[in-house]
């Protein structure tokens, strides 16, 4: 049997343990729902005070190429996954060798490069803004192109609005390049936005798909700051989405928890692009979803049924990052925040904060949007959330 691929009748049941590639909040929300669930998880990750690694029943503190820590991991585990897209394919594809890999090499390799991505969802026939891929000076059009404004984003490592620039022309787009090193980059025509939505799914190896409903995403300085599920606008808008992310889904033949992000231009989907597992604007699923995020990512990865997407209550999650932090290690007055009966907070356990950082989230329930997102958006300016 490939190892890639379980039968269907072969189930990985607890207390068997898992691996997870990655010790940041994602994994550690991964292990909180496999220990819940009754299983044991070992997280490979660098950094000893990895918030993953600090809960894990094994943390292996090792970088993710080294070979001895990866088989090390694939001898103890019974399936492994990752948290973060970054992660190198080709360990993936040595783990793989050895045990199941879920998402697969090949997916999280696409994901993890905007060139491949942008091509791939290109090739598939889904809707996405007009590119240009530039791999040397030649490749900037020139500013008769209807490209500009565009931005530039490099083709590799950039996340949360790092390693991207507004260019208007070809000068500015030159320079930016130049600041970026000449790395691969995707330049990208900037549209002007009716508002961004998201869809988080899990799919798994029978190709059985279950989608949590579209949330609706505000950024502040290229971060998440507010997702409201389910989000507002156009019924069909959000069914579309849902549709467009399986079909990227089923195109990428993919098996995993999939985050697809959209832009609603004019009233039409564009995917932006998509992450190769839990997303951050489905973290709402942890406190208004019948099944969450990552139990899904557990089922899909121990080859149990998925759990039910079902969402029972409104929702706005709104992500706390280390800016509202009075310093690196003294935390802001939660008083207010966590006097609300309707709220729910989730700090990662982070040893450190710093501007950017994703500390946390909260999120605030309700029986309707509207009072869901007046007490989140209450909280967020006691917090001084994108304050002075």
């Amino acid at each position: 049997m490939n190892a890639q691929t379980l039968a269907p009748d072969h189930v990985i049941l607890p207390p068997a343990m898992l691996g997870m590639l990655g010790g940041g909040q994602l994994g550690r929300f991964f292990v909180i729902a496999a220990h819940e669930m009754g299983y044991k998880v070992t997280v490979l990750d660098p950094d000893s005070n990895s918030p993953a690694g600090k809960i894990a029943d094994v943390h292996i503190c090792a970088a993710f190429d080294d070979a001895s820590a990866l088989l090390k991991m694939a001898n103890s585990c019974a399936a492994i996954t990752t948290e973060f897209e970054n992660v190198p394919a080709d360990s993936l594809s040595l783990l793989a060798e050895i045990k199941p890999v879920r998402p697969s090499a090949y997916s999280v390799a696409i994901a993890q490069h905007r060139v491949s991505e942008k091509n791939f969802l290109k090739h598939a026939g889904l809707p996405v803004a007009p590119f240009a891929v530039i791999n040397e000076v030649a490749d900037l059009p020139d500013d008769s192109s209807e490209i500009y404004p565009a931005i530039l984003k490099v083709a590799r490592f950039g996340y949360d609005g790092k390693g991207q620039a507004r260019v208007s022309n070809q000068q500015e787009a030159l320079a930016a390049f130049t600041a970026f090193e000449h790395e691969e980059c995707v330049l990208e025509k900037m549209l002007k936005l009716d508002y961004e939505v998201s869809v988080v799914l899990a799919r798994d190896a029978q190709g059985n798909v279950a989608t949590f409903p579209t949330a609706e995403n505000s950024h502040l300085n290229g971060i998440l700051d507010v997702s409201i599920a389910p989000a507002r606008g156009r019924d069909a808008i959000s069914h579309q989405a849902q549709k467009l992310a399986i079909m990227v889904a089923e195109k990428l033949a993919y098996t995993g928890v999939l985050g697809v992000e959209f832009f609603v231009c004019d009233g039409t989907l564009l995917v932006n692009e998509m992450a190769p597992r839990p997303h951050n604007s489905g973290h709402y699923t942890l406190d208004a979803c019948v099944t969450n995020q990552f139990e899904q990512q557990v089922r899909v990865l121990t080859g149990l049924p998925l759990g039910s997407a079902k969402q029972h209550s409104s929702a706005v999650m709104v992500n706390l990052l280390g800016d509202i932090w009075p310093a690196q290690d003294v935390a802001p007055d939660w008083q207010l925040a966590l006097a609300n009966p309707q709220l729910k907070m989730h700090l990662y356990g982070k040893q450190a904060a710093r501007p950017g950082r994703k500390m946390g989230h909260y999120t605030v329930l309700g029986a309707s949007r509207d009072e869901a997102i007046k007490q989140a958006m209450q909280v967020r300016a006691d917090l001084n959330i994108g304050g002075e």
